[in-house]
């Protein structure tokens, strides 16, 4: 599963638990975050993609980036309405669509178009019924990557439409060989049409810490906020002053991060090259992406005959089949006898 196994920065730990011995934070926080939470993070967005926000009305706080991913759809679409959800993707855009009662389109994401939905190959009944457009890179399973141009490509195809793009971008500091990853905020007009959620999970190795942010068009937030008012109370304080060491402190622990999983999937994928096995060196995630020819008895064999979990691709969506997700959330020394493992069975 894609958790880090890599150890939270002891600045930021240190943050919680100065906080956590204030008695003053020991009540109800805000349902939005709290302000300096908010600044921090409009900040982090400034610094890092050169995108201006409001922190009063164009951020606010998540229980990590997936409390968003599930519940916006309840502010933004009911009965009748679709949402594109990318094949393969993150189950949870379909089942937060399913609990709204939404409806959803799969935009199928092949290798022939990079792992990018062909916009134009959605039908335009399908586009005129849908509220809501899910788009992930750096892409979770397939690692894809996409450039400025396709945000812009999807900005125009959200004001055609009326509808709303949801860009997951959790992945956007987990890069490998000098790549850097844009935010959709970046393309013209986004804030426009649309927000994006981002976390602190996979960045700063917070996974159970349950803190990310949404930020972006102030009247989407406020209706997510809405939702958000009535289902949670907001994220602990000491927690939110912990992601404000870890956003405004030093980033040398991202960066060491990313030396550490770029080692590893240089492991992964040499040894499965070397296997003859089809796989592309990704430039982002801690995911590698491979084909094979049925993805449910291939990791099943995986599993009975070497001891090694991998996800069927077919778990992510139609499109998913013919492929397997490895995740290098594990030392390089495993993942070497994950390889030596494989290399005893004959393919």
């Amino acid at each position: 599963v894609g958790d880090p196994d890599l150890c939270t920065s002891p600045h930021i730990v240190n943050a919680l638990i100065d906080a956590a011995k204030d008695p003053d934070n020991h009540h109800y926080p805000s349902y939005l975050g709290m302000p300096a939470y908010r600044q921090a993070v409009a900040g982090w967005y400034n610094r890092r993609f050169g995108v201006d926000l409001d922190p009063d009305t164009q951020v606010i706080s998540l229980m990590g980036s997936k409390d968003g991913v599930a519940h916006i759809p309840e502010a933004l679409t009911g009965p009748g309405d679709y949402v594109l959800v990318p094949s393969p993707g993150y189950p949870v855009y379909s089942t937060g669509a399913l609990f709204a009662e939404a409806s959803t389109y799969e935009m199928p994401l092949t290798r022939e178009n990079s792992f990018l939905p062909d916009l134009d190959a959605i039908p335009k009944d399908i586009a005129k019924k849908a509220k809501l457009m899910w788009i992930n890179y750096p892409n979770n399973p397939t690692s894809a990557i996409a450039p400025l141009s396709f945000y812009q490509e999807v900005v125009e195809f959200a004001r055609e439409n009326g509808i709303v793009v949801v860009s997951d971008n959790a992945y956007s500091e987990i890069t490998f060989d000098g790549y850097r990853a844009p935010s959709f905020l970046e393309a013209d007009g986004a804030e426009e049409v649309g927000i994006e959620m981002h976390s602190l999970s996979k960045t700063f190795n917070m996974t159970g810490w349950r803190i990310g942010m949404a930020v972006g068009n102030k009247e989407i937030i406020r209706g997510l906020g809405i939702v958000k008012t009535n289902i949670d109370s907001g994220v602990f304080n000491p927690v939110q002053y912990a992601a404000i060491a870890a956003l405004n402190g030093p980033q040398d622990c991202v960066a060491d991060a990313c030396r550490i999983y770029q080692e590893r999937r240089d492991v992964l994928v040499s040894g499965l090259t070397k296997l003859g096995f089809d796989v592309t060196m990704p430039k982002a995630t801690f995911y590698v992406w491979m084909g094979v020819p049925d993805s449910i008895s291939f990791a099943a064999r995986m599993l009975d005959e070497t001891g090694i979990v991998v996800t069927p691709g077919v778990g992510f969506g139609k499109s998913g089949e013919g492929y397997v997700r490895f995740a290098i959330t594990r030392s390089a020394d495993r993942i070497r006898e994950a390889v030596e493992r494989m290399e005893e069975v004959s393919w």
